[in-house]
């Protein structure tokens, strides 16, 4: 194992194929402008590093990092890498996690347009984010306390799970397959729309028109709040703990609820039954 310490690097592929490295107190930046600088690398470490340059960690194979600043400047910093690592560090550049395998992340800050396009095998924990397109085509995600803030996230994503986490996000988990999120909240407009098997376990939903379009959907003792027209074309079986403002001609299934605002079945394919439990409700329709 190769240990650097307190040393700058501003060149082009400064420590290219590297192998069994690790860079401590290291910064790399300066007027050369050199990109790529851990390209085609092997089992690196880098811990309280600057980095201020493009491309740092590509086709990595064996990756930790703890403590580290990835700057605005920092572009694309990990690609196509796999065995990763990270810990309580800042991921401030677009594009900053992308086609890249077998992924841990805890007590990080990602402030990164487009992160994680690609990504399998992803565990984030104690995260926040500020994203668009956060996951895009990710699969094998596992979320837990992750709190974000953006547009599109997680659409075509696959096979995961989230766990309390708060995502206040529109046009989220869209045409996403196979998905469980347990205790979160789920806050934006036209949530999981086209979505097959996605199942809701005590989530708290905030915003328009949630939940169409959707196959094998399923919400168990979920709050709803300022969702209308909800549930249009789905086929849904639902649990729902608070009043709905209105439900859309849900195509198949069951949804009850204490009390539905309005009810609107102008479709002769919406063949869904809502149940309404509340003392005023109207029974099943």
């Amino acid at each position: 194992m190769t240990r650097i310490e307190n040393q700058t690097f501003d060149a082009e592929r400064a420590l290219y194929g590297s192998r069994g490295v690790t860079a401590v107190h290291c910064a790399f930046d300066g007027p050369a402008d050199g990109e790529s600088a851990f390209k085609e690398c092997a089992d690196i470490t880098a811990q309280d590093c600057y980095f201020n340059l493009r491309y740092p960690f590509w086709h990595v194979q064996g990756l930790r990092i703890r403590g580290c600043e990835m700057t605005p400047l920092c572009r694309a910093a990990l690609w196509y890498s796999h065995q990763i690592d990270i810990e309580d560090t800042k991921l401030h550049g677009i594009k900053a996690l992308r086609e890249c395998g077998q992924v841990a992340m805890r007590r990080c800050d990602i402030l990164s347009p487009e992160f994680g396009w690609s990504t399998s095998q992803v565990r984030m924990e104690d995260c926040h984010a500020v994203s668009e397109y956060f996951f895009l085509r990710g699969g094998e995600l596992e979320l837990r306390e992750v709190r974000l803030e953006g547009k599109y996230s997680f659409q075509y994503i696959r096979d995961s799970a989230f766990d309390h986490c708060v995502f206040d996000t529109k046009d989220s988990l869209w045409h996403a397959e196979n998905v469980t999120v347990t205790d979160s909240v789920l806050k934006g407009e036209y949530l999981a729309w086209y979505s097959k098997n996605l199942t809701l376990v005590r989530c708290r939903i905030i915003g328009t028109q949630p939940l169409c379009y959707c196959q094998g959907l399923k919400l168990v003792d979920c709050q709803m709040e300022d969702t209308d027209l909800s549930f249009e074309r789905s086929e849904v079986e639902a649990t729902v703990t608070t009043p709905i403002l209105s439900v859309k001609n849900p195509r198949k299934g069951r949804i009850s609820a204490p009390s539905v605002g309005e009810l609107i079945l102008d479709d002769p394919e919406a063949r869904g039954q809502v149940v309404q439990t509340g003392p005023a409700g109207g029974g099943e329709v």
